[in-house]
């Protein structure tokens, strides 16, 4: 049956790129208007839901922890990457 699952979530996860690839270069710059319809976009949105919905379950499944999630385009990252200035990996030569 994880043979089953893990097919299913291949399928899925390249379901999703796909469909995000999609999205991507059909999405006009800010201001211009969108090809689709908004019905058709919120259909698209239901879709990505229910795909990462699908794709959580079987990895909790699997035992395998979800880190595939869409992101749309103007959604604000949910984590922040901070630099911080001053440190280094090298060793300082005394």
């Amino acid at each position: 049956m994880d043979t089953d699952l893990k097919k299913e979530l291949d399928v899925l996860v390249t379901l999703r790129k796909i469909l995000s690839g999609v999205v991507r270069e059909i999405t006009p710059d800010p201001g211009m208007k969108h090809p689709l319809s908004e019905g058709t976009i919120e259909d698209v949105r239901q879709g990505f839901m229910l795909i990462a919905a699908r794709e959580k379950e079987i990895s909790e499944a699997l035992g395998k922890p979800s880190l595939h999630r869409p992101m749309y385009k103007g959604d604000t990252p949910k984590t922040n990457v901070v630099k911080l200035h001053g440190l280094s990996d090298k060793k300082d030569k005394d």
